[in-house]
């Protein structure tokens, strides 16, 4: 098949691919991402098109394929891996939190109780809190790994402790 006949039919082709992409995206900005990454794969591969095979199915195939990778790839993209020593795993992309007045009233008075904690541990604790890595927390104030771990790990302890004597009737459940 020439490269003028693949342009032409593929142009014949639009149309349909243009509905399947929407179909499998719900949503018009990705369907046409989704129409443009597979016609500029079609083009650059047209000449691993067999003209005797049917050329809307392998259109098709190649649009329903890079959309299942895309989606891999997102869902990759929502799982956090944190490979310091300890090994924790965060899953980021499954937690919803509401911003409601109890939930700000309940912040309040856990900064409240942070505040109270010796600045060694309380300083490491809010940067790991505010998003930094173990090692950034470290550099900053030129500490050991370890030690930064095992500030941050006393911090923990004190608060729970805190919560526990304030809150004595309420137990604290881990959730995952």
């Amino acid at each position: 098949m020439a490269s003028l006949e693949f342009s032409s039919r593929l142009n014949e082709m639009t149309s349909a691919l243009e509905n399947f992409a929407y179909t499998l995206t719900k949503d018009v900005e990705e369907a046409k991402d989704l129409y443009q990454e597979t016609a500029f794969r079609a083009i650059k591969n047209w000449e691993k098109f067999r003209p005797e095979t049917n050329f809307k199915a392998w259109l098709f195939t190649i649009m329903k394929n890079i959309f299942i990778n895309n989606y891999r790839k997102k869902v990759k993209a929502n799982t956090i891996v944190d490979s310091t020593d300890n090994l924790h795993y965060i899953n980021s992309g499954s937690t919803v939190i509401v911003n409601e007045g109890d939930s700000n009233i309940m912040m309040k008075e856990l900064m409240a109780m942070m505040n109270t904690l010796n600045d060694s541990i309380r300083l490491p604790f809010l940067m790991y809190y505010r998003g930094y890595k173990y090692q950034e927390i470290a550099e900053h104030f030129d500490l050991p790994l370890g030690t930064v771990k095992s500030r941050i790990f006393f911090a923990r302890k004190e608060l729970k402790d805190l919560i526990n004597k304030r809150y004595h009737n309420i137990s604290l459940r881990r959730t995952s």
